[in-house]
């Protein structure tokens, strides 16, 4: 299992975060929202949003950006080809790393059986 987080598993572009906030299909728990939009290539791309708002703190914001993306890595090969956006609640910056992670794991196979079924 490759845990790199190459350039092609990032969504970069503004135009791409823009797209996804018009028309994707949304998840959400206590501390984190998910926003996903099924695409025709072959893995998953990731991007993530942890404003200000969450905290004034750059280490609490990076924190909550680092459990991300670790989980992330970790559930990639089993998620469906689709562009997706993680946004933090402020709630998220009083969870611990493994509070976070736990709720990822849970996000991710709601993300899978849900998006893993539509056709395209």
């Amino acid at each position: 299992m490759s845990l790199d987080h190459p350039r092609s598993a990032r969504l970069l572009r503004p135009s791409d975060f823009a797209r996804l906030r018009e028309s994707g299909r949304r998840l959400g728990s206590q501390n984190l929202n998910i926003q996903y939009r099924e695409r025709e290539d072959v893995s998953a791309r990731l991007g993530m949003v942890v404003s200000r708002r969450v905290s004034k703190l750059a280490v609490a914001r990076n924190r909550i950006r680092r459990q991300i993306r670790e989980s992330f890595r970790r559930h990639r090969a089993g998620l469906p080809a689709c562009d997706i956006i993680v946004i933090a609640r402020q709630s998220a910056v009083e969870q611990s790393n493994a509070q976070l992670r736990a709720e990822l794991e849970t996000l991710w196979a709601r993300l899978a059986a849900q998006a893993g079924g539509i056709e395209r």
